[in-house]
């Protein structure tokens, strides 16, 4: 009994610290946009919007309204480059879609735990990835893809 404890804290270590390594920090993952391709860079510009998000809601909660500004302006950047790389390759377009649609309600619901006079920059970016969303739906589902 005493060597599957063992067993299991090891590999239970072991996993955790994979786990770790493996997932980049949202400076290394602005990094590798750069030189990505198009396939891989909406994949990736995905994951740093989606992190943004998550780091707006964090920040605003800590009163750090300016920095929380930045994290929601990095939202809309990197879900443009994402629908604009999806639209170049034709491909992950409903990923990409998903995501969108995942990103704009939560930050809807932050938007809601926000006092008043903060809410304007959370409302045009709820607005302008909505509008992104809606590209995106009308090239996969339009009469005339462009």
């Amino acid at each position: 009994m005493r060597k599957w404890a063992i067993v299991i804290g090891v590999t239970l270590v072991i996993g955790t610290s994979y786990a770790s390594k493996k997932e980049l920090s949202l400076e290394e993952l602005k990094a590798r946009v750069q030189n990505a391709k198009p396939d891989e860079r909406a994949n990736l510009c995905v994951q740093i919007a989606e992190r943004q998000v998550e780091n707006a809601d964090k920040l605003y909660t800590g009163g750090q309204d300016e920095q929380a500004q930045a994290a929601i302006h990095d939202v809309v950047d990197y879900t443009e480059q994402a629908s604009q790389s999806a639209a170049q390759t034709g491909h992950r377009l409903k990923n990409i879609e998903i995501a969108i649609r995942r990103m704009s309600h939560r930050l809807g619901d932050i938007k809601r735990s926000l006092p008043f006079e903060s809410q304007a920059t959370v409302q045009e970016a709820v607005e302008r990835l909505d509008r992104i969303r809606t590209d995106l739906l009308n090239r996969m589902f339009g009469k005339n893809p462009k």
